[in-house]
């Protein structure tokens, strides 16, 4: 068996400055901290104790930030992979919000959607951010630990859920997988068919004191 663990790290300083985020290298909150904390024990009641645990983070310090609590509750060492980040904004990272606002071109509701040009100029293209998460995945996928956990960005969490059902890239331009930030998306795939089932996802329960408690 296998159990994927992907968490969205929680509050940074870029959702409460406005500002663009994208590969902005902004980090958590005060809020994010105690978030990510809570995130870490979440996941440790979760998983088996003495079972083998694999960590994997975006290199940006929102994420290095969240991974850090989860490696200290399991003693074990990330390994970070840029390929995890969220989109690249381009010339709009770390901008207001309402500047990448007045460019942005949204993508058209039937033609090219993976290659378009959203009209930021540096802007990755959906193509190409789904094309790193895919071959990250790919990457993880290839270890036999049966417990897994990534720490990554919202917008990305699309595609390692598509990554991980197997939707053909192609496709995957129609796809979105929302979750709230600090969120914990539990994926699972058995030994006998082999099927990969999404447990849950974007589960912020262990956010909430009342639900907790």
């Amino acid at each position: 068996m296998r159990t994927l663990y992907v968490v969205t790290h929680p509050e940074a300083t870029h959702h409460v400055e406005g500002v663009v985020g994208g590969w902005h290298d902004s980090q958590l909150t005060c809020a994010g901290v105690s978030a990510a904390v809570s995130i870490a024990q979440a996941l440790r009641a979760q998983v088996p104790n003495g079972a083998e645990v694999e960590l994997f983070s975006s290199d940006l310090q929102r994420t290095l930030q969240t991974a850090a609590e989860v490696a200290e509750q399991f003693g074990v060492q990330p390994v970070l992979d840029r390929r995890l980040r969220e989109k690249s904004y381009g010339e709009a990272g770390g901008k207001p919000q309402v500047w990448l606002d007045r460019l942005f071109v949204p993508p058209p509701a039937v033609g090219e959607r993976m290659d378009h040009d959203e009209g930021v100029q540096g802007s990755e293209t959906k193509a190409a951010w789904a094309q790193r998460i895919y071959a990250a995945m790919d990457e993880i996928l290839r270890n036999p630990c049966e417990h897994q956990i990534i720490v990554t960005h919202g917008g990305s969490l699309t595609f390692l859920v598509a990554s991980w059902i197997k939707m053909p890239i192609e496709s995957a331009g129609y796809a979105s997988f929302r979750a709230p930030t600090g969120s914990i998306t539990t994926l699972h795939e058995d030994d006998f068919f082999h099927n990969r089932q999404v447990v849950s996802l974007g589960d912020s329960s262990h956010l909430d004191p009342a639900k907790a408690g």
